[in-house]
């Protein structure tokens, strides 16, 4: 097997590339300049692949992109853009509104005072022709900045000052009724 050899160092040395090295945060893109280093330090391109844990030909490729393109062709990474979302843009925000602003009850979709994933589903598939997992449902949510919780329960239309008087009088019946506990307690051990 022919040894790995950098042939265009594009002004880089050991020493500067080390110092390149601390300053990428990215794990695998730090062991790549790392294998390369390793090869510019002398090292078999399995002593480096063994080193940095990866095969003798992931490190042969790495050299090959360095002694093409230097440090910037080493760092590129190409993703490919992934699967076509299951809702457009203008969907999802739709979706997010209708969460923030309705209640299922209120449409005449269901009896619940709450969406959940499984109305959503079922709205989504109704109302845009699309099959959508609960999974997938619960994950665009959050991405719009949605959480679930539990739904709570509040009188919207109650009075302020006449709810006050309630909670001051169920604080003197708890009151009340944890004194009465504890004089019963009392009288037992005697």
């Amino acid at each position: 097997m022919k040894r790995l050899r950098i042939t265009n160092d594009h002004g880089w040395t050991p020493r500067t590339l080390r110092k390149q090295e601390r300053k990428i945060k990215n794990a695998l893109l730090r062991q790549r300049v790392m294998a390369v280093r390793l090869v510019m330090e002398g090292y078999l391109g399995k002593e480096a692949a063994s080193m940095v844990n990866v095969c003798r030909q992931t490190v042969s490729h790495y050299v090959s992109l360095f002694n093409e393109g230097g440090l910037e062709l080493l760092l590129h990474r190409d993703f490919s853009p992934g699967r076509e979302p299951f809702l457009t843009e203008e969907q999802q925000e739709k979706i997010k509104q209708l969460v923030l602003t309705t209640t299922p009850a209120e449409l005449g979709w269901d009896v619940a005072s709450a969406w959940n994933t499984k109305l959503l589903q079922s709205y989504v598939e109704k109302h845009f022709g699309v099959c959508i997992s609960r999974e997938a449902l619960r994950k665009l949510l959050h991405r719009k900045g949605l959480s679930w919780t539990r739904p709570t329960y509040t009188l919207a239309k109650g009075n302020p000052d006449e709810q006050k008087q309630l909670e001051k009088q169920m604080d003197l019946i708890k009151k009340l009724d944890h004194q009465g506990h504890r004089r019963c307690r009392s009288s037992v051990h005697r």
